[in-house]
């Protein structure tokens, strides 16, 4: 269902109307500070499931935001916050690549070296072991749990 604000409407009349809101509801506003107002609105009060949409003069929308809860963790699975860090770990080993940095794993570490070496300058003064914090863990690591 769709719920209109009210023109003017302030900070305690954009959370009554998300009150009334249920799930998959949607809340539309009239201009960009009725919409900074509910986005702020839907944050601090901790409202899961509604749509809150910047619609112009015509009815069409022009923004979006849709809150919801974080998944819970089930067994075996990522979680959002996770698959976001992992896409950030990915965008830097583009960087990575991009600047000629190679990563090799050695056992239990991990070390960064420039990319174009020999294999036999591989094991080169000029590479630099990484802090991984010990979330790498080489291959012979999974041998102690077996």
């Amino acid at each position: 269902m769709d719920i209109y604000l009210e023109d003017g409407a302030g900070y305690e009349a954009v959370v009554e109307a998300l009150k009334r809101c249920e799930q998959d509801d949607i809340l539309c506003c009239a201009d960009e500070e009725q919409f900074s107002l509910a986005r702020s609105a839907i944050t601090k009060e901790k409202f899961a499931g509604i749509t809150v949409q910047l619609l112009d003069a015509d009815g069409y929308v022009v923004r979006q935001i849709t809150s919801r809860k974080r998944e819970s963790v089930s067994e075996g699975r990522l979680t959002d916050k996770q698959i976001a860090v992992i896409k950030a770990l990915e965008k830097v080993l583009s960087y990575c690549k991009a600047e000629g940095v190679q990563l090799i794993g050695y056992s239990d570490e991990l070390v960064a070296l420039p990319v174009g070496l020999d294999d036999e300058e591989i094991a080169s003064a000029v590479a630099i072991s990484l802090e991984t914090q010990g979330v790498y863990r080489g291959v012979e690591a999974l041998d102690d749990h077996y």
